[in-house]
C-alpha cells in the first residue's frame, strides 16, 4: 500500500502520555493536504461520553487532523450530513505511516455546538495528568497555544468551522 492510499481502512490509536493505549478504531483517508490528513470514520455501535452526550449509532465522524498541529478536530454528523457537534482534542502531533494515525491526547477539549459555541473541557483532568505523568513545560506550553488557536479557529470560522 502507498503511503496515502485511500482505497484501504486505516487505524486510528490514540495513547495517554504514560503509553497506555486509550481507543482505537477503523477510518478512510479522504485526503491529504501538506500536513492535513481528513478521514472519514462511522460509528458502529452507541457510545456514551460524558462530555457529548450519546452518539448514536450511523454518526458520521469527519476527522481532521495536522502532522504539525497539537490539535485535532472532529465533525460529527448525522447519517443525513446535518453537523450535530464539533469535538477538539489538544494532543501531541499525530504519527501516520500509511496504515496507522497515532497520538498522545492531552486530556484537553473542546466541545462546539452547531451556532459555533463553544466550552473548553476537561481543565481539571489536564491539570491532574499533568502532574500524575510530568508533563514538560514544552508540552503545557504546546497545549495552552494549540487551546488558544483552536479558540480562534472557531471564533474567526476558520476552516474546518466554515465547511
Amino acid at each position: 500500500m502507498s503511503e496515502f492510499d485511500i482505497t484501504n481502512p486505516i487505524t486510528v490509536q490514540t495513547y495517554k502520555y504514560d503509553g497506555a493505549e486509550h481507543r482505537r478504531w477503523s477510518a478512510r483517508l479522504q485526503r491529504k493536504e501538506g500536513s492535513l490528513l481528513v478521514l472519514d470514520a462511522a460509528f458502529a455501535e452507541e457510545i456514551k461520553h460524558d462530555q457529548i452526550g450519546t452518539i448514536a449509532p450511523g454518526t458520521i465522524s469527519t476527522e481532521y487532523y495536522w502532522l504539525d498541529r497539537w490539535f485535532n478536530i472532529f465533525r460529527f454528523s448525522a447519517p443525513d450530513g446535518q453537523l450535530q457537534s464539533y469535538y477538539c482534542n489538544i494532543n501531541i502531533p499525530p504519527v501516520f505511516d500509511g496504515r496507522v494515525l497515532s497520538y498522545v491526547d492531552l486530556d484537553l477539549d473542546i466541545l462546539v455546538r452547531p451556532d459555533l459555541s463553544y466550552r473548553v473541557l476537561d481543565l481539571e483532568d489536564f491539570e491532574s495528568n499533568a502532574l500524575r505523568f510530568g508533563y514538560s513545560d514544552e508540552v503545557r506550553r504546546n497545549a495552552s497555544e494549540a487551546l488558544d488557536e483552536l479558540i480562534r479557529l472557531i471564533e474567526s470560522r476558520g476552516f474546518p468551522f466554515s465547511e
